[in-house]
Formats: C-alpha cells, sequence, structure tokens
C-alpha cells in the first residue's frame, strides 16, 4: 500500500518536473547553432530538446539493428536458432522479471498481485513447470481455488512436475475434506517418492483413519527405510498397526491369521497390553494353555492390567473360585504391592468367599489411594461379612465422587477412552493412549454427592477384623461395582 502511493507520488513529480522544463524552454530566447560542410542551422530551445530525444531513440534503433544484423550473421554461419534467440531474448528478459515479481508478492502475503505477474509471466516464457506452478500457488493464496485446480492438473502432463501438481491436488483434497480422494493422490505421490517425508506422514495418516493396516505398515516401512524414524519407535508403532490388522482379520472369522498376527504384535512390543490379551486369548482359543499363560504373565510383569487378569481367567473358566485363586498366583506374585495385584487379590478372595483375605489384600489401599473399584470392592467385604446396609450404602456413597483409577488417557489432549484404540479420537494422534490415572480436579460436585456418606451411615472408619464372619451370601460383585458407577 505504500509502495504503490510512492508510485504515484514520483510519477506526480515527473510529469510536473517535464513540464517545468517544458515550459522554460518554450519561454527561452536562446538557441542552439549548428555549423557543418558550409551549412549552418539554428534550433530553438524545444527543437534542440526534440532533436536530443531522437538522437537517443535513433541509437537504441542502431544497437537493435546492429544486433539483429549479428544474429543473421550467426543464421548465415549455420546457427539456426540465432535470429529466433534474438527476439526472444527480450521476451524473456521481461517473463523473467515478471517471475521474479511474482514469487516476491507471493512471498509477502499478496495473492492477487502475484497471481497478475505469474500470467504476464506465463506470456513470455516458454517455461509452463515454472509459470504454472506460480499460478498455481498464487491462485491459493488469492483463494481461486478453481484456477489452482486447473493449474496443478496442468502439471500432471510432464513427468518433472507430475509429483508436484499430485501433491498440491492431494493438499486441496484435504481441505475439502475429500478424504477417500487424497488417499488415492497420497498412494500416487508415494508412488513417485517413496522417500518424501511429508507424503509418507500424510499417507499413513490417512490409511490409518481407513483402516488401511496393511497398507500403513508398507508406509511405516518405508520411513524407516528414509531414516526419519528411530528403529524402537518403528518397532513399537509397527506392532500397533499389526494389532489391529489382527483385529480386522478376527472380524472377518479368519482366526488362525488373527492369532498369528496378535502374536507377531506381541512378540514386536510385548508392553503392548491389547496386543498381549489378543494373543493370551488366541492362543486358549488354540487350546496352547501353556503358551497363553507365558504371554499373559510376560505382559504383567510389564504393567499389571485388569484385561491381562481376564484373559488369564479365560484359560480355564470352569475352575471352581478356590482354584482359580490358586492359579492366580502366578501373576499375584509378580508385582505383589501393586495396587492391580491388591485389587485383583481382593476381588478373587471375595469370589472364594474369604472375606477377612479380601480385607488383607486391600490393605491401605482405601485410604491411600480410594478409587470407584477399591471402594466397591470395599463395600462387597463389608456385605459378605454380614455389615449393615447403612455401612455398605455408605461406601457405595462414597465411591460416587471418588476418582476411577487408571484409565486409557491420551498422552498427547489427555482425552479418556473406555477402549484402547491406535488413533485418539479426539485429537487424532496416533499411538498416543497409555494406562495411566488421568489429571482429576477434586472439588464439591453440583449434586453435592460428596455428603451421601454423611447422610446413610456414620463416619467411615476401616473396622478391625470381626472375629466371627458372619454366615455371607452369594455376593455379586459386577452389580455392587455397578452400583457404585
Amino acid at each position: 500500500m505504500i509502495w504503490s502511493l510512492i508510485k504515484v507520488l514520483l510519477f506526480i513529480a515527473a510529469i510536473a518536473g517535464l513540464t517545468y522544463g517544458a515550459d522554460m524552454l518554450l519561454h527561452s530566447e536562446e538557441g542552439v547553432r549548428i555549423s557543418m560542410g558550409g551549412w549552418e542551422f539554428t534550433l530553438g530551445p524545444l527543437q534542440t530538446a526534440i532533436l536530443l530525444l531522437l538522437l537517443v531513440v535513433a541509437l537504441w534503433g542502431l544497437m537493435k539493428l546492429v544486433g539483429f544484423v549479428v544474429a543473421t550473421l550467426r543464421f548465415l554461419n549455420g546457427d539456426e536458432t540465432a535470429i529466433s534467440r534474438y527476439f526472444d531474448r527480450n521476451r524473456e528478459r521481461k517473463g523473467y522479471q515478471a517471475l521474479n515479481d511474482g514469487l516476491m508478492a507471493l512471498a509477502a502475503g499478496e495473492g492477487r498481485l502475484a497471481l497478475m505477474r505469474a500470467q504476464r509471466a506465463a506470456k513470455f516464457l516458454e517455461r509452463p513447470e515454472l509459470t504454472t506452478l506460480l499460478v498455481a500457488q498464487a491462485a491459493e493464496a488469492a483463494g481461486d481455488t478453481k484456477r489452482a485446480t486447473e493449474a496443478y492438473k496442468t502439471l500432471l502432463a510432464s513427468d518433472s512436475s507430475r509429483f508436484v501438481g499430485i501433491r498440491g491436488l492431494m493438499k486441496q483434497k484435504l481441505a475439502e475434506g475429500d478424504t477417500d480422494t487424497a488417499l488415492a493422490l497420497a498412494e500416487k505421490a508415494f508412488a513417485l517418492k517413496p522417500k518424501h517425508a511429508e507424503t509418507q506422514d500424510i499417507l499413513l495418516k490417512l490409511q490409518s483413519e481407513k483402516a488401511d493396516w496393511k497398507g500403513a505398515r508398507v508406509t511405516l516401512g518405508a520411513k524407516l527405510k528414509g531414516g526419519v524414524l528411530p528403529k524402537d519407535v518403528y518397532r513399537r508403532r509397527d506392532a500397533v498397526l499389526a494389532l489391529q490388522e489382527a483385529r480386522g482379520v478376527m472380524d472377518e472369522t479368519a482366526t488362525v491369521e488373527a492369532r498369528e498376527a496378535a502374536i507377531e504384535a506381541n512378540r514386536k512390543s510385548p508392553d503392548l497390553i491389547p496386543a498381549a490379551v489378543m494373543a493370551g486369548r488366541g492362543l486358549t482359543d488354540k487350546g496352547d494353555k501353556k503358551s497363553a499363560t507365558r504371554v499373559l504373565k510376560k505382559a504383567w510383569e510389564m504393567l499389571p492390567h485388569p484385561e491381562i487378569a481376564a484373559a488369564f481367567a479365560e484359560i480355564e473358566p470352569d475352575e471352581v473360585p478356590q482354584q482359580r485363586l490358586k492359579r492366580f498366583r502366578a501373576l499375584t506374585a509378580i508385582h505383589p504391592e501393586s495396587d492391580e495385584t491388591r485389587l485383583l487379590l481382593a476381588e478373587l478372595n471375595i469370589t472364594a468367599e474369604e472375606f477377612p483375605e479380601a480385607r488383607r489384600a486391600l490393605g491401605d489401599l482405601i485410604t491411600r489411594h480410594p478409587t470407584q473399584r477399591a471402594l466397591a470392592i470395599m463395600a462387597a467385604i463389608e456385605r459378605g461379612e454380614g455389615s449393615d446396609d447403612a455401612v455398605v450404602r455408605g461406601w457405595l456413597s462414597k465411591a460416587l465422587t471418588a476418582p476411577r483409577g487408571p484409565q486409557w488417557c491420551c498422552d498427547k489432549c489427555q482425552a479418556i477412552h473406555s477402549l484402547w484404540q491406535p488413533i485418539c479420537e479426539n485429537c487424532g494422534g496416533f499411538d498416543t493412549l497409555s494406562w495411566r490415572e488421568p489429571v482429576e480436579v477434586n472439588g464439591p460436585s453440583v449434586t453435592g454427592a460428596e455428603l451421601l456418606p454423611l447422610l446413610v451411615a456414620a463416619p467411615l472408619v476401616v473396622p478391625a477384623e470381626p472375629d466371627v464372619v458372619a454366615e455371607p451370601e452369594i455376593i455379586d460383585l459386577a452389580a455392587v461395582a455397578r452400583s457404585a458407577n
């Protein structure tokens, strides 16, 4: 804007100067006398100025004529393109100047001006791979998507510019939300330049969104070969993709392939809990209980998790509670001080109606780290030991405002998911879910639920173990937990 104003002011100043000079020449009485070969010419001031201007024009024309003569002589000497180069030289100069101005305008964010300069450059230059690209980018900057699309399609005709054209169309389709077309274009761009990092990232994201896990693994392998992905990160992400591929095969009822893919995912990344659970269940269905036990124990060593315990229980679905309690020692002995181990032991003892043992298994968990699950288990213990209903209801009401404990949380956006999945539904992050306790802000609830323990029972104190255990009734722990939620 300021530069345009300066140019207008300079133009006005030049016109004013020329007008003033012409007026001075017209009112001047002196002239110029030229004497040559017996001839004498007297010119007035204005005539002198016109003569000088004509001399400048004649000199310029003479230089052009000399250049043309030189080009003609070269042509006569066998240079067949000499004359055409002579006429094209000026066009190229204008074209490259327009190209330069267009690039500067594009860098300055002046889309419309850049588009005008790009069209002028295309008029003078026979370099479509340059001018068409500038037209496409200038049209995008100016918001003219139709012209940009036409320019990118023009770039597809040349081998040297085909990748740029496909990439430009792909980004347009992504901006429009047409992910199907964008995926097809990304695959073409990847075929042309497999090592292009940006194309790899876009293709991997689109393939993951479309559940093309097999194709995503190929793209991930290309990232590893390109040296843009550390080997340990590659193993983890490839295991995630292998797990999703196994789930897809499982949906198609091809259980043999599903087991193999799940076991492969677990082998590549043993700390990937869903892969270990799927591998364990696949081996159980196959009848290989020993291998299933080994896989689940190794996963429990990495991180105690309730899904691992559930899969471990499915190895022997018909065993009695006492047998299950004994068999689960293979897990509970690995991390005995873990909160998950304590909760698991308490649940197993409740199922076996060993309520004092369940209380001892919980230990100080309900005071040190009271979660909904721990408090629901405590309510089940109180009920099994024959405590008053008011005490049971007190524990359950206290669970209403307790934190839920570890969950699948996104490390990128902190969103909470009920089940593990490779892509966060909230932010789209790949492999960002981890099993941990989310950040919760403690404070009074809107409904005042934290007052319920005071309303339904006396202040809750963990009682000592009773000398005589009342005759317990059959307790549905899952129902108690649901009541807490």
